[in-house]
């Protein structure tokens, strides 16, 4: 299994967004007191930098403090969403795919009577192991798998884990799909399907169509080979971009009937997020899908 890829550096962006959002965000509905910790300190002063609101001096330094501005009001609506998801759906496995910088296990005491296995590439889970050091978990089980979704065949390696497929499963596949193949992104929906009993839950996010994302990402692609700064997901491109009806296809070819699909933007507003939510969430979205 190769492991020579460094670890995901869209990760950490995610993680200081959880930071950032935590008790200023969605308060009451969004907490995430573990994400600061799992931080080194160089990762935390652009988080502290937004939690007071202190715009820093330079280009450079500016855009990596709205990077994660942004990435805050961004992981308030998606993390409220998934997790109520969890909660709903209360299954006695919790699958995360590409988990990154996750922090579920060991902040959601509704995990106390669930089987969580933690599935992502092996440079990314030794990270955050690393990040993580003793720090106990809150659910029943907690496993890490080191899966790469390029090469490494999903289902065997679920199997490695200790997952039941007799036993239903709540998947969360969060910020993971724009960036594999759809090849890719069908081969994991075919093994999430083969290991799922009736009555699993898959929790999808994925990214839609949109020229003025596509337009951002590609100027930010363009400062970071100019040499201007060099952006946290540089090296990490969107590959697969998809609309709710694709979507819908694609979990219903896999046995999934949507239960809900809604943009982050709605979601953010029904938190009370509209002061701050910016329209570009509208072209992310999170799918809630059933297993026939």
């Amino acid at each position: 299994m190769p492991t020579e890829r460094a670890a995901s550096r869209t990760a950490i962006l995610v993680c200081q967004g959880r930071a950032a959002a935590d008790g200023r965000l969605a308060t009451g509905r969004f907490s995430d007191p573990i994400a600061y910790e799992l931080l080194t300190s160089p990762e935390r002063t652009i988080v502290d930098q937004v939690r007071a609101s202190m715009v820093p001096q330079g280009w450079s330094a500016r855009v990596a403090y709205e990077s994660v501005r942004a990435c805050a009001e961004l992981m308030a609506a998606r993390t409220v969403v998934i997790d109520d998801a969890i909660r709903d759906h209360g299954n006695p496995q919790l699958v995360i795919l590409g988990a990154g910088l996750d922090s579920r296990a060991w902040r959601m005491r509704e995990l106390a009577e669930v089987d969580v296995i933690e599935v992502d590439h092996p440079a990314s889970q030794a990270d955050k192991r690393a990040r993580l050091g003793e720090r106990p978990t809150l659910a029943r089980t907690a496993r890490f798998q080191p899966v790469d979704f390029a090469t490494d065949d999903l289902g065997d390696a679920l199997a490695t884990s200790g997952h039941d497929p007799g036993v239903p499963t709540t998947w969360v596949w969060e910020g993971v799909v724009p960036y594999l193949t759809l090849d890719q992104v069908t081969t994991t929906l075919r093994a999430i399907a083969i290991r799922s009993a009736r009555g699993s839950t898959l929790v999808v996010n994925y990214q839609t169509p949109s020229l003025r994302a596509r337009a951002g990402r590609i100027l930010a692609a363009g400062l970071t080979r100019l040499g201007s700064t060099a952006t946290i997901t540089a090296g990490e491109p969107w590959r697969t971009l998809l609309t709710p009806a694709q979507i819908a296809a694609l979990l219903g070819g896999a046995g999934f009937g949507v239960h809900a699909d809604d943009d982050l933007l709605t979601i953010a507003r029904r938190l009370g997020l509209q002061e701050a939510a910016r329209t570009s969430l509208r072209n992310g979205r999170v799918a809630i899908a059933i297993r026939h």
